[in-house]
């Protein structure tokens, strides 16, 4: 923002300075009356193609840094998006992982649960046995 501020700073000064420059130089100078205005009048033409000249270069430049921040502005929206996307299908694997994680922890103590009731059941089947002997 402040370039934008230092570019008009500038460019005001050198149009006023211009005018200025011009006119003690033409009223200074030992001429008639109509030479004079007729070399401010050529002057006045002469800053004026400066000024628009420097306009037009200045509004090219901004119309080009205008369509160089949107052309960085989407490479940097497609680079997030497929951050995102990274992101979140290495968050989809961590959760199948742990899904498969605790479905082996559950298998598992279901298998031990099975396995610490049947060990009561072959005690007492063990005992039948040998009263019946």
């Amino acid at each position: 923002m402040s370039d934008n501020n230092d570019f008009g700073s500038f460019l005001s000064g050198f149009l006023v300075g211009g005018l200025v420059g011009a006119a003690v130089a033409l009223l200074m100078a030992p001429q008639s009356g109509e030479e004079t205005r007729g070399l401010i009048r050529d002057k006045s033409i002469e800053i004026k193609d400066k000024t628009v000249s420097s306009l037009e270069e200045a509004y090219a430049r901004a119309e080009q840094a205008a369509a160089d921040a949107r052309t960085r502005a989407d490479e940097l929206a497609k680079v997030a998006q497929q951050r995102a996307e990274e992101l979140r299908q290495r968050g989809q694997i961590v959760l199948e992982e742990q899904r498969a994680k605790i479905s082996s922890a559950i298998s598992s103590k279901a298998e031990a649960g099975e396995k610490a009731a049947e060990k009561p059941a072959e005690k007492e089947e063990k005992k039948s046995t040998t009263k019946k002997k």
